[in-house]
């Protein structure tokens, strides 16, 4: 695939056809060679075999369909206690790229960040922090021409799908630009992720890592940016960091 718009973008930027993981090859050149990799380097695959979604799931790419994208981020201006923001962050700027590929659909960012098009999960994201925190990797996959078939779930969807032809390194310099755009102040980001997420608000179950769930009103974020859910019964509000959130509906 040809990049010329999203390179002019990245400080460094480099794309492979396939390989295991991106963020994981990311993280282990940047852990070694710390210069090398500025804020806003980028790595691509056209497909990867051995990656990971959230909570351990395994996150695979079928070729030259779907793009998956790292970004190593170390933004100015932000302290180690606001890095629980760049996964959000990265969940706006993937809403936004996305609603810019398809105007006329509705495209959500269900916390912390998935993106959906019409209810159906067309991207998700996943960050790792380098050694000493000094950089995050974002790792992003988003479904470009997958057939109905070839979707990872069913609740799935793709951008060729929903009516897109967007070219690929169009979508990816649209990312990118939102991306760069929203690290550049970390002052507006709370204000700006709880504006545009579709989650709050809704009522949700919130499935966590051992099973246990909760169900409530997504009434907000705190100030590092977990999910505070209103339970039936009770004043006090659930501060969640990491779950499944399912958006509830009621008839």
């Amino acid at each position: 695939m040809d990049f010329l718009s999203s390179s002019k973008i990245a400080t460094r930027f480099e794309y492979v056809t396939v390989t295991g993981s991106t963020n994981t090859d990311l993280v282990n050149a940047a852990s070694k060679k710390p210069s090398d990799f500025p804020h806003l380097s980028v790595l691509v695959a056209g497909s990867q075999t051995a990656g990971r979604g959230r909570i351990g799931r395994p996150w695979v790419s079928p070729a030259g369909k779907s793009l998956s994208i790292s970004v190593l981020v170390r933004p100015l201006g932000w302290n180690t206690q606001n890095l629980g923001w760049l996964p959000l962050v990265a969940g706006v700027a993937m809403r936004r790229a996305v609603q810019a590929a398809l105007p006329e659909k509705q495209v959500q960012l269900k916390w912390p960040n998935d993106i959906l098009v019409n209810g159906l999960k067309i991207s998700g994201i996943l960050s790792e922090l380098l050694p000493e925190a000094s950089g995050v990797v974002i790792g992003a996959g988003i479904n470009l021409t997958l057939e109905k078939d070839e979707l990872p779930i069913e609740a799935a969807t793709s951008l060729l799908l929903e009516g897109s032809t967007m070219p690929a390194d169009d979508f990816l310099c649209s990312y990118l630009t939102a991306l760069a755009e929203l690290l550049k102040d970390f002052d507006p980001v709370p204000g700006t992720v709880r504006s545009e997420c579709s989650t709050i608000s809704q009522s949700v179950r919130a499935i966590f890592p051992d099973g246990s769930e909760a169900i409530g009103l997504a009434v907000g974020l705190d100030e590092s940016g977990r999910l505070l859910i209103q339970q039936p019964g009770t004043d006090q509000l659930l501060a969640v960091s990491a779950a499944d959130i399912q958006h509830l509906r009621h008839n």
